[in-house]
């Protein structure tokens, strides 16, 4: 069990490792070298071009104004400088949404912190109840609740302050903007049914054979470009490669007249699947995108029933062209069902098998466990250091290095269950990793952590006293958590602005495969954000803030400084660095509220129960009343506000329509719209013949006038009719 000294030097280790980070970035990121690595964002954008030097040669490489090298932190201030409405003009609505998360963070902690050592430590501190126990116990566990005897009226301050917490709880909503694209049905249906208001249409096609040769062929061009600059550099000797696999095997021959002749072979099966997928109707799917003229038009389809039968003609706003993943599009709309349902099985074995695993990391990172285990090493983790350092810094580094691939597993997950658009995989990945880490990190943490540093009195007690002893033992369970923060939430922070692997990749690349401005571009991509793990990282540290705000209020500060330190440098990224795919407006902002909801509500639930076990049940009539009033909080938000994320108001619509024909009177809407949903794979590229098959798509069918006023009250689902994605 971590003793305040542990947790001291837990706390230097991962205090000089930050500054270690930012010390050495602050170094890079003024080497002109490193500039498309920490600022790519301005390269793509336009807005950079070279890194700023003088004419001397090594000035190309090393920065030698001596100067920059004193202000190591100016990039702090500069991170705060940008205001908010440049921000999204600068970066999106869905960045500088995430950004507020951290903002709701401090403004949540900040009077929490200082109401609780104001008030809450002094309480628990000036008790004996733990010297006097037969419990295992370190010297910081007299700040918590576990130090107060039982039946002690000073448990009315804790009731106290966690009611104070409940109604100093008030979150904000954010509206989302506009979207104008629309998925929907064939032409003829909106013609009859929306005549003044339907504009254009794509149809979706299964192009996902394609996609795959467009694939191969990138990688094939990349292998040719590579020979090719390398034959450049020395032309006294043409390169060769082996034909088997992996280039490891097989016939060794010439590498660009191989790499050229495979790249002519699969161009030719190209063109070929690109003609099948137009021309053929087995490739089009019962689905398509739906343009309107108008915004008001737009929101009367997307937000009403089109027929009688709810199950045909259905229609749903459509995300943003950036934020499709066409690979969706293809699935049937009654296997998607099917498919939830596989992954809803698979996730929930994954999370409960998961404890296993766990629990052994929980019973192996600590001083007993290892003895236990390895008995040889213990003359070596008895030395005071040592000792130090495995209980205050090892079982947050190692719950750290176990839960590496668990995103990308989720990010799977949500692929195979047919969503269409990234932001959607996204949140639904992000849900799942928040369930993940509740169930995992913090009750399975909690669970065996107890389990174990208790285990001698659960095997002499009687078992109406095991309740009482988890309810003293929990919260000792801070101990672990201040660790976990403090690696992940203040090392791992200021690592995230070193950018140590993009900038070995991006160098690495640049030396052996950049040949153009192009590669070079592709080289510096700095990828998103990745609202799918950052988003539940900080709900767990929502839920651990809240729960130990009132039974250990030790930690809370070492919340505050993540939450602090990452609001600056996640700033910092988000301006200079981080390249945003999509545009959601901001539609993941219910689920933020709500998982902030629910990490109230289990604060709440458990503080009721770990009173109950300290003999204060007196007050349980009093701390229902929480969970109840939080939860009319919510209901309250859900009907007020999550209607603006849903559905986009007519009023407004209206107001920006008639705006837009006063500024723009000859936009050419049709003009953009008609190829804005057209698949990659047949907007541009390397064939000749991407233009004409993308006009060819985008090509409207010739309607035939016909009378059609007895099929608008038809029950019958049309031929036409289909699901959407």
């Amino acid at each position: 069990m971590a003793s305040l000294s542990d947790i001291g030097v837990a706390g230097a280790i991962n205090i000089l490792s930050a500054f270690a980070f930012f010390i050495v970035f602050a170094v890079l990121r003024i080497q002109p070298f490193n500039d498309r690595v920490y600022f790519p964002k301005w390269y793509l954008k336009g807005l950079r071009c070279s890194p700023i030097r003088t004419d001397a040669f090594v000035s190309k490489f090393v920065n030698l104004d001596f100067r920059s090298y004193l202000r190591f932190l100016n990039w702090m201030p500069e991170a705060l400088r940008m205001p908010e409405p440049e921000l999204i003009d600068h970066a999106g609505l869905d960045s500088a949404v995430y950004l507020r998360i951290y903002l709701i963070g401090l403004k949540i902690f900040v009077p929490i912190t200082i109401l609780a050592f104001s008030v809450m430590v002094p309480v628990n501190w000036t008790n004996g109840s733990l010297e006097r126990s037969k419990f295992s116990h370190s010297n910081i566990d007299k700040l918590s609740i576990s130090n107060v005897p039982n039946g002690s009226p000073r448990f009315w301050t804790h009731l106290n302050i966690g009611g104070q917490i409940n109604s100093r709880y008030l979150l904000g909503m954010c509206h989302p903007t506009l979207m104008n694209q629309f998925l929907s049905l064939w032409n003829i249906f909106f013609l009859v049914n929306h005549p003044d208001h339907y504009l254009t249409h794509q149809v979706v096609y299964n192009a996902n054979k394609l996609s795959k040769l467009v694939d191969e062929k990138k990688k094939l061009q990349n292998w040719l470009d590579y020979y090719q600059l390398k034959y450049t550099r020395n032309q006294s000797q043409r390169p060769t490669t082996k034909t088997g696999t992996l280039g490891l095997c097989g016939k060794r021959m010439d590498a660009i007249d191989f790499y050229t002749s495979k790249i002519e072979k699969i161009s030719r099966e190209m063109a070929q699947e690109k003609e099948n997928t137009i021309s053929s109707s087995k490739y089009v799917m019962p689905a398509s995108f739906v343009s309107f003229k108008t915004r008001w038009g737009a929101a009367v389809c997307a937000q009403t029933q089109q027929t009688r039968n709810p199950t045909v003609w259905l229609t749903e706003w459509a995300p943003e062209p950036r934020d499709i993943y066409w690979a969706n599009l293809a699935i049937p709309y009654v296997s998607l069902s099917v498919r939830r349902l596989i992954i809803a099985v698979a996730f929930f074995f994954l999370t409960f098998f998961f404890m296993i695993p766990i629990a052994l990391v929980q019973s192996l990172a600590n001083i007993e466990g290892i003895e236990k285990a390895l008995p040889f090493l213990k003359p070596i983790i008895e030395v005071a250091v040592i000792k130090s350092f495995i209980q205050g810094f090892l079982p947050g580094i190692a719950l750290k290095i176990f839960l590496i691939f668990l995103p990308t597993i989720l990010m799977l997950m949500s692929k195979f269950e047919g969503f269409i658009s990234t932001s959607t995989m996204e949140r639904r990945s992000a849900t799942r990793y928040y369930i993940f880490q509740f169930i995992n990190v913090f009750l399975g943490s909690i669970i065996t952590g107890t389990a174990f540093q208790q285990l001698n009195n659960f095997m002499h007690q009687s078992a109406n006293e095991i309740p009482k002893t988890i309810g003293v033992s929990i919260p000792m369970k801070a101990t672990f958590f201040i660790t976990y923060i403090m690696v992940d939430g203040w090392a791992g922070v200021a690592a995230e602005i070193l950018r140590l692997k993009p900038l070995i990749m991006y160098h690495l690349k640049n030396s052996f495969l950049v040949k153009t401005e192009k590669d070079r571009e592709e080289a510096m991509d700095p990828g998103t954000l990745g609202f799918n793990t950052g988003e539940p990282q900080i709900q767990l540290y929502f839920l651990l803030g809240l729960v130990y705000a009132v039974v250990s209020p030790v930690l809370l500060p070492f919340i505050l400084v993540f939450f602090g330190l990452a609001y600056v440098v996640y700033r910092h990224q988000i301006i200079n660095v981080y390249n945003q795919e999509y545009e959601s407006a901001a539609a993941f902002w219910p689920d933020v509220h709500g998982r902030i909801i629910v990490a109230l509500i289990v604060s709440q639930l458990l503080l009721m129960g770990l009173l109950s076990t300290k003999e204060a049940a007196q007050s349980t009539p009093l701390l229902i009343t929480l969970p109840v009033l939080t939860i009319w909080f919510h209901l309250f938000c859900k009907g007020r506000y999550e209607p603006a994320f849903l559905r986009y108001p007519l009023q407004e619509a209206m107001m920006k329509d008639t705006l837009e024909k006063a500024r723009e009177p000859n936009l050419n809407l049709k003009g953009f719209l008609q190829t804005a949903y057209v698949h990659p794979v047949f907007k541009g590229g390397d064939d000749s013949d991407s233009d004409s098959a993308t006009d060819e798509i985008a090509e409207e069918p010739t309607l035939v006038p016909t009378k059609r006023h007895s099929q608008r009250s038809t029950p019958l689902p049309s031929k036409l009719s289909g699901s959407l994605s």
